[in-house]
C-alpha cells in the first residue's frame, strides 16, 4: 500500500531528526513517486546536510567509518554521491579534494583504494566522461553490486604507474 505524502513527509521528517540518514534512503523510491522535482532536490540536500555533519564528528573523533555500520555505510554513499555531483559538474579540484577525503574514511580498504584511483584520476585533471569511458570498467562494478565505481580497466594501473608520488 502507497503512502500518501503527508505520511511519507512525517516518516522523511522523522528520519531527518534522528538523523538517520539510512531510512531516508529506504524512502527514497517511494519518495520519487510522491514528491515533486523541487521536494526532492530538498530531500537530497537533507542528506547530504545529515552526511557532512556525520563526516564532521567521525574527523573530530579521529574515527574511521565502519562500513558494516548501516549509518555510516549511508554516510560515506551519500558524500561519494556528492563528490560525483562536483565531478560530473566539472568541478574537478573539488572532486578531487572530497575523494582523498573519502578514500581515508572507511575502514573498507577495497573503497579506499577505488577512492584513491578516483582521487589520482581527478588530481590529475581526468574529466568524469573519461574516467567513466576509459578507467572504470562499468559493466564489472554494476555487477559487483557496489554503490561506488569499485571495478577498473588495465588503463587505471597505467594511471597509477604515471603519477609521480
Amino acid at each position: 500500500m502507497s503512502k500518501t505524502a503527508e505520511e511519507l513527509k512525517a516518516e522523511v521528517l522523522k528520519a531527518q531528526e534522528s538523523g538517520d540518514i539510512a531510512s531516508l534512503y529506504v524512502l527514497e523510491e517511494e519518495a520519487y513517486k510522491v514528491f515533486d522535482e523541487e521536494t526532492m532536490h530538498g530531500f537530497y540536500a537533507n542528506i547530504l546536510d545529515l552526511a557532512l555533519e556525520k563526516l564532521t564528528e567521525t574527523l573530530e573523533a579521529h574515527r574511521k567509518m565502519d562500513m558494516k555500520d548501516v549509518q555510516d555505510f549511508a554516510t560515506t554513499r551519500a558524500l561519494y554521491e556528492y563528490a560525483i555531483e562536483h565531478y560530473s559538474a566539472g568541478d574537478i579540484k573539488d572532486a578531487s579534494a572530497l575523494f582523498e577525503v573519502l578514500a581515508g574514511l572507511t575502514n573498507d580498504d577495497a573503497f579506499s583504494i577505488s577512492l584513491k584511483l578516483h582521487w589520482i584520476a581527478s588530481a590529475e585533471g581526468i574529466t568524469l566522461e573519461y574516467f567513466i569511458d576509459n578507467i572504470a570498467n562499468i559493466q564489472a562494478t554494476q555487477d559487483s553490486g557496489t554503490f561506488y565505481i569499485s571495478q577498473f580497466t588495465k588503463k587505471a594501473q597505467d594511471l597509477l604507474n604515471n603519477v609521480k608520488v
